[in-house]
């Protein structure tokens, strides 16, 4: 446990607190995103620190800090590749719980994401983009969203593209909801129809938009791998939360993990084992025991990515390793819970077993193998970088956007 940590935390935390006051102060004080660099609300530390600091939190009961796209995705790339005003800008309403998405995904562009037609033209000072993006968790109530778009299709396709933060209340932009089979709403269409973006909101340099992309790309791969594994099995759903009310609503939601290597995934299996299993059955304690290798390898994955970051670098091709992996873990997870529960496994809701985490499970298993790259992008990116084999030929290198036929470009030729 980190002692600083746990005296702040006693001293500054008062559960009648509102939330919003809460994190303003957890994130002035450093210790709410521990790892990030001192004096950008963080505090320089390892990953070790941080999980430390982690401990002395959940042993203080206190609320965590705010997560999801705007802090594990935007916050990286703007502290990696923003101005020092854009910090300044953007950062302050991340650490207190602003809501961002992700336009990235294109109908025809998704795993090959560099073919994106979504086009953005200077007027002045400012960007008018149009095009239309898919599978954008929390368009519908995201302030911001972080926007890759085309600002040059005379160039090769890698090198055409900026990286732009884009306000999503504005009349240039359209959210439809995509109903899930969970029947939640996560995701959405977004079609953009002269929708305005000041050029003070381009991150990064002109047509180096790729680059920019590829540190939230590694990022977000981080975010769903293994190693960050929860305890229902899927992406926790994405909501608007009451920061008026007080602090301690967060707390309710997190309970301590029963040991250092246990995660939310292997205690769900255990307790579906004691439940509907035989605990002393040779096969089941197999099958918890590979389940349990596959959390823990992808646990080391997750923090040899962290190190590289903590050397300087940016996460590198290992997070291809733990994104395959929770891929693979899911899966893996699914067939295990189903065969040990039967039937009961088909039910969903407050009044079933473990109130319908093993059917969410079940339901949820295909979205790691999809989302922030496919698992057969992932292989490619393992086998080419990881592994030294022969890339795959490419015939579009040096021939310019506008002359290739992606997506729906080029389909009246």
């Amino acid at each position: 446990m980190y002692p600083e940590a746990r005296a702040w935390f006693d001293a500054n935390w008062d559960s009648k607190m509102a939330l919003r006051e809460w994190w303003r102060r957890l994130a002035e004080s450093g210790w709410g995103f521990p790892t990030w660099p001192e004096g950008i609300y963080g505090r320089g530390l390892s990953g070790d620190g941080a999980r430390r600091v982690t401990d002395a939190r959940r042993d203080a009961r206190v609320a965590p800090p705010p997560a999801g796209i705007a802090q594990n995705l935007a916050a990286p790339t703007i502290i990696a590749h923003g101005t020092e005003e854009q910090r300044r800008r953007f950062l302050p309403g991340i650490v207190t719980g602003e809501i961002w998405c992700q336009l990235f995904s294109e109908p025809g562009a998704g795993s090959d994401l560099a073919s994106l037609q979504t086009r953005a033209e200077r007027d002045g000072d400012e960007w008018v983009v149009n095009g239309q993006k898919v599978w954008t968790s929390g368009a519908h109530i995201a302030r911001y969203g972080i926007l890759v778009a085309r600002t040059d299709a005379s160039v090769p396709k890698h090198a055409g593209i900026t990286y732009f933060v884009i306000e999503m209340d504005q009349p240039g932009i359209e959210v439809r909801p995509i109903r899930e089979m969970t029947g939640r709403a996560i995701f959405n269409e977004v079609f953009l129809t002269d929708a305005l973006v000041p050029a003070a909101n381009q991150i990064g340099g002109l047509g180096e938009g790729w680059s920019v992309a590829l540190t939230t790309l590694a990022n977000e791969r981080t975010m769903l791998g293994a190693g960050s594994f929860g305890s229902s099995g899927s992406s926790a759903s994405i909501r608007e939360i009451d920061l008026d009310a007080p602090a301690d609503q967060l707390v309710r939601d997190e309970e301590r993990p029963a040991g250092r290597t246990r995660s939310g995934a292997a205690d769900l299996l255990l307790a579906v084992l004691e439940r509907y299993g035989d605990a002393h059955d040779p096969v089941a304690r197999q099958e918890y025991a590979r389940i349990h290798s596959l959390i823990e390898i992808a646990r080391y994955t997750e923090l040899r990515a962290k190190a590289a970051v903590e050397r300087g670098g940016r996460p590198g091709p290992e997070v291809s390793i733990g994104k395959l992996a929770a891929s693979q873990l899911l899966q893996t997870m699914r067939e295990t819970l189903f065969r040990l529960c039967g039937p009961h496994a088909t039910l969903w809701g407050a009044d079933s077993p473990f109130g319908g985490r093993v059917h969410e499970v079940g339901l949820s298993s295909y979205l790691i193998s999809i989302g922030g790259g496919t698992d057969q992008i992932q292989r490619n990116i393992i086998g080419e970088r990881v592994l030294g084999l022969p890339r795959e030929p490419r015939t579009d290198k040096d021939v310019a956007f506008r002359d290739l036929t992606v997506g729906t470009q080029g389909t009246d030729r």
